[in-house]
């Protein structure tokens, strides 16, 4: 069932459960992730990142996702994350898609905001809710750069900053980094409850994969409603694939890509469960 973004992180806000957002730049991840919030019965957001065009290009997997929305069994909203450019947002509006994140947060604050007013009375014209940043993670979309660590969003502005842009859900910064952690992430979770309570929007956990479960938890009773995760999911399907290929001679591509879709569906599942409360 497709819904849309506002839809979706209203459910998280009635439950207090944060909803799963995982990138889905090939069908083994889109079933991977389907199928596992089938089997538990939970809502979930399928993404596809701007930085994936070279991997799997919009215009093929999105009307994909979007199919796959509109027959699953649970709430599914196909979001776009961390676009930077407004025509590659309307190709994704274009194809359907229910959820938007435009992402400036590399910007001066004010072409920050401008843009992201831009994004969202576009989006709203198409009864899509719109995600935006503020701050910036230790680490861009994809795991590069910024070794100085994150600058971490301010309540203060993160207010003034929802109240004018118009958006439905706000990405702060409090510590998290996109990719793989080299070390255990030091998290200002305080920092969330605070921006929460002064946005009163739904806020967003980019850089979700590899937080330890009480620090899920913690960030979810703070005001989390929907938590960012791939890198660690991504890997899983690596690592089977690696190990089907030292345990036998594997002849037919379609095995490898089984085993991988298995073991991703099996990590989304151990993370939809700590987001859900389950």
């Amino acid at each position: 069932m497709l819904v849309n973004l506002v839809e979706i992180l209203k459910m998280a806000e009635e439950t207090k459960s944060a909803i799963g957002a995982f990138n889905t730049p090939n069908l083994e991840c889109l079933n991977a992730v389907i199928d596992a919030a089938e089997r538990l019965n939970v809502p979930v957001i399928i993404s596809h990142a701007e930085l994936h065009e070279g991997v799997s290009p919009l215009a093929k997997i999105g009307p994909v996702m979007v199919q796959a929305a509109q027959n699953a069994k649970v709430p599914v909203c196909v979001h776009l994350d961390h676009c930077e450019t407004l025509s590659y947002m309307q190709q994704a509006l274009d194809l359907g898609f229910t959820g938007v994140m435009y992402d400036g947060s590399t910007l001066p604050y004010e072409e920050n905001l401008a843009n992201t007013k831009k994004a969202a009375a576009i989006a709203k014209g198409y009864n899509c809710g719109v995600e935006a940043e503020l701050g910036a993670l230790a680490s861009r979309e994809g795991g590069e750069g910024a070794a100085s660590g994150p600058v971490y969003t301010d309540p203060e502005e993160a207010a003034a900053f929802c109240k004018e842009a118009g958006i439905d859900a706000l990405a702060p910064s409090f510590g998290t980094a996109h990719g793989i952690y080299k070390a255990k992430p030091v998290l200002d979770l305080d920092r969330v409850k605070v921006i929460s309570e002064k946005t009163g929007l739904p806020l967003v956990m980019h850089g979700g994969s590899g937080v330890s479960p009480e620090d899920y938890r913690k960030a979810i009773a703070n005001g989390l409603r929907k938590i960012n995760y791939y890198s660690y999911m991504a890997k899983a399907g690596t690592q089977a694939v690696k190990e089907l290929l030292a345990k036998e001679d594997v002849t037919f591509f379609h095995d490898l890509a089984l085993a991988a879709e298995k073991a991703m569906g099996a990590d989304v599942e151990k993370a939809m469960r700590i987001f859900a409360g389950l």
